[in-house]
Parts: C-alpha cells; sequence; structure tokens
C-alpha cells in the first residue's frame, strides 16, 4: 500500500477551498507554506553512558489569530512533511471551533518504547531547552500528542519556568491538575464528538433515544465518546480495539465492556457478543458510526457498504478522500476529524486562559465552555455546507480558511 504524503494531502485541502473562496493566488501560496519550522539536534546521555543524537521539530504554520498552538509527538516514524501538515491542520482546527490560536506542531524521531523513563525525561528536558527560544504563553504553546503525556508537559513547564525565573504554567498546555492542569481534559475528546453527534442528529431527523451506535476503537476518545453518547440515550451495538471487533444488535454496556477490556485485555469474548472483522464491524447496520482507531479506515469499498446516517470522527484521517465522495453521494453526514475531534483543543484553550488568570473553573464550567466552541464550529460548518452543496469536510475547511483569512485582512502585512 502506496503511503500517503500528509503534507500534500494538506495541500490538497486547502487548494480544494481556495477554489471556492476564489483566494488571490499570493495569499494562497501565504496560507500553503509554514511561517517558521525549527529543525534541532538533541544529544542525550543514555543510561549505559553512550550519547545518543535524535532528531526534532517544530513547525510554526500561522499566527494571524493568535499564538501557535499543538503538540508534541514522540514517533520514530515521525518526519518533517508529517509535522508541517498537522501544524497547518492545527491552525484550520483552531479556526473552526474559534478559539485565538494559529497552528503549530512538534515532534521528536525516537521509539518511546524503547527508552527508560530517565531516557525519556532527559529527551524532553533537551528538547524544552532547544526549542525555549520559540515557544511561550504568547508565542507557541505546545501539548501531548502521540506518546506524550502530563507527565512531559510538566516536565517541558519546569525547563522552562527554570529559564525564565518564573513559575510559567501557561507555556504548555495538558499538564497534570497539580502543574496547572485543566479539568475536563481526560474526556474533552470523547465528549466533543459526543456534542458532534447531537448536533448533527438534529440535523438529520433522528432521535438519539435508541439510536445504534457503533464505535471503531475503544481507546480514550472511543470510551468517552461512547459514555456521552450512551447518556444522550444512544445504544451501543458495536465496538472494537486492536485485537478484535464485537457486535451485539441488543446492545453493549460501554462501562462493562470497558472494565471486560482492562481485565482481559481486549473487547474480544464479552459476553453476548459475536465477533466480526474491521469490515464486518464498520458496515454493520446503525444509525451513527464513530470512526476512533486508525486513518484510512473507511476506503470507498467500505463506504459504499456502509448504513448508517452520521459518521463522526473521533480519529484523525479515517475516511480517504475517495470514500468521502461515496459517502457525500449516499447522503451520510460525515462530521469530520478537524471538527468532532476539536475537544482536546478546546480544553487546551480553557487551561491556558485558566493559566493566564491564576483562576480555575470547575468541571461542568469547563465543560459548558467547550460546548459552545464545539457547537457553534458545528453550525457554522453545516450552514456552509449547504450554501455551497459540499461536503462537511469541505466545508470545515471553507470556514477556517475564510476566519484565518478575515484576521489576515485586519491585520495586513508587515512592513
Amino acid at each position: 500500500m502506496t503511503k500517503i504524503d500528509p503534507w500534500q494531502n494538506a495541500l490538497k485541502q486547502l487548494a480544494d477551498a481556495a477554489k471556492i473562496l476564489k483566494l488571490d493566488a499570493g495569499v494562497h501560496e501565504m496560507l500553503a507554506n509554514p511561517k517558521k519550522i525549527l529543525t534541532v539536534s538533541l544529544p542525550v546521555k543514555m543510561d549505559d553512558g553512550r550519547i545518543k543524537v535524535f532528531t526534532g521539530y517544530r513547525s510554526q504554520h500561522n499566527d494571524f489569530r493568535g499564538p501557535h498552538k499543538g503538540g508534541i509527538r514522540y514517533h520514530p516514524d515521525v518526519t518533517i512533511e508529517e509535522v508541517k501538515a498537522l501544524s497547518m491542520w492545527m491552525t484550520w482546527k483552531c479556526a473552526i471551533v474559534d478559539v485565538p490560536f494559529g497552528g503549530g506542531k512538534g515532534g521528536i524521531i525516537c521509539d518511546p518504547k524503547r527508552l527508560s523513563a530517565g531516557e525519556k525525561e532527559r529527551l524532553t528536558r533537551r528538547y524544552a531547552y532547544t526549542i525555549s527560544e520559540i515557544i511561550g504563553p504568547g508565542k507557541d504553546i505546545p501539548a501531548p500528542d502521540v506518546y506524550t503525556t502530563g507527565k512531559e508537559m510538566a516536565q517541558i513547564m519546569d525547563v522552562y519556568s527554570v529559564m525564565h525565573g518564573q513559575s510559567e504554567p501557561a507555556v504548555i498546555t495538558g499538564k497534570p491538575i497539580p502543574s496547572g492542569g485543566s479539568l475536563a481534559r481526560d474526556v474533552a475528546t470523547g465528549l466533543g464528538v459526543a456534542y458532534c453527534v447531537r448536533e448533527g442528529a438534529k440535523k438529520v431527523g433522528l432521535n438519539l433515544k435508541g439510536a445504534k451506535i457503533v464505535i471503531q476503537g475503544y481507546g480514550n476518545a472511543g470510551t468517552h465518546a461512547a459514555g456521552y453518547i450512551e447518556k444522550m440515550g444512544g445504544k451501543i451495538i458495536g465496538v472494537s480495539d486492536s485485537k478484535g471487533s464485537i457486535v451485539n444488535p441488543k446492545g453493549l454496556d460501554s462501562k462493562k465492556v470497558l472494565e471486560y477490556k482492562n481485565k482481559h485485555g481486549s473487547v474480544v469474548g464479552y459476553p453476548g457478543s459475536k465477533k466480526v472483522s474491521t469490515e464486518e464491524l464498520l458496515t454493520t447496520p446503525c444509525d451513527v458510526l464513530v470512526p476512533a482507531a486508525l486513518e484510512n479506515q473507511i476506503t470507498p469499498q467500505i463506504a459504499r457498504n456502509i448504513k448508517c446516517k452520521i459518521i463522526a470522527e473521533a480519529a484523525n484521517g479515517p475516511t480517504t478522500p475517495e470514500a468521502d465522495d461515496v459517502l457525500f453521494q449516499k447522503k451520510i453526514m460525515v462530521i469530520p476529524d478537524i471538527l468532532a475531534n476539536s475537544g482536546g483543543v478546546c480544553i487546551s484553550y480553557l487551561e491556558w486562559v485558566q493559566n493566564l488568570q491564576r483562576y480555575y473553573w470547575t468541571f461542568d464550567e469547563v465543560a459548558g465552555k467547550m460546548e459552545h466552541h464545539i457547537v457553534r464550529g458545528f453550525h457554522d460548518t453545516y450552514a456552509l455546507s449547504k450554501k455551497h452543496n459540499v461536503d462537511m469536510r469541505k466545508a470545515s475547511m471553507v470556514l477556517a480558511v475564510g476566519r484565518v483569512l478575515e484576521a489576515f485582512e485586519a491585520r495586513g502585512l508587515w512592513p
């Protein structure tokens, strides 16, 4: 299978939106290029005494709407093209839910599973020291991503604070609560997906009470999405994890399935369920399908056999561009990842605000503020999809690029 170049994909999505918006060629070119890309060399003393040099990146795509925002990932397959693409997507994601950030992204080429806790901490602190010149509460605010956690965020905050002679929690988000983290962070993505499903159901005339829900992927996003959609009246009939998929048309209890998975290592074997293939899970007749696993799961072949009314993308890039066309023709509402899984960046914004004020809100206050941003983003996207007669993904890009363009036109270029 040919590996998809994320950067070329990001550029194509921008080009599609530019065509609809009739963007000036120069403005299009400006938006197609990150403002700054930093490549850093990271020498780290390993546990055996030898020095190993890692390579890290930080891409800052655009700051017309505010300081850069985006995660830091540790993975052996990190590339500069991937980091550039992710930083561009963060620009659009922040604009869709109308939080005052631009896009950023960072990564280190490493296999975190082969690093000891000490080696990982030394790598994290070296990276924080090396990129400290371009990050800051008003410049660029990183966050966790693939294989990074609140622990690494607290270490980065500590390095930055020591270098600046004062505690500065607003330099980074996704921190543990005692270090200035925000309540609702752990459930943010899944809760945001549930909000989008609720709003989408209203638009397609679906009563969520008793609606059949399939969740592909039962990690953090999938489990919380399942739990919150259940509270809204939905009935979970299928779930999966990396070891397999299960269905039960009569319904599954999301909490009991999670308990079973934690005890046995997989959802497979849950009492009363039937094991099925990934394709069978994705094409199980249902009302709402939530892909919360890997990218490129919904291909044109699978899309032709999908039987649902709404697809809410909790995962990044689960639907191929060709499959999007098939689903649009079938009149299936696809709530794109750039909107559906934006709960994380909403909470990151709210954590940053709390850090700047040194004043912290309750869980319900944070969740309520996040809901406002996501619901507004959904309705603005839906309105544009109808106006331009395009799918929600293209509409979300038109919305995002349009908002960034408004900020650019207000500010202008200097000098």
